[in-house]
């Protein structure tokens, strides 16, 4: 099955929130403004991967029926 401009979306925020929680894990934080920004930006991401996740499943089910 092709990949649809959702697919492409979730994939590349799944990849940006990895490299974030990454650069957590592996203590490169130099300090703690950097952790918050960081804990910040996978917030970010996982708010906007749930909105894309719903907008995908929303234009399924319009799809199906």
């Amino acid at each position: 099955m092709a990949k649809t401009v959702f697919d492409v979306l979730i994939d590349k925020f799944e990849e940006h929130i990895k490299s974030h929680t990454d650069f957590i894990a592996s203590g490169r934080a130099e300090d703690y403004s950097v952790y918050k920004e960081q804990c910040g930006l996978i917030r970010g991401l996982n708010l906007a991967l749930r909105d894309v996740q719903d907008l995908a499943q929303n234009f399924m089910d319009e799809r199906d029926d």
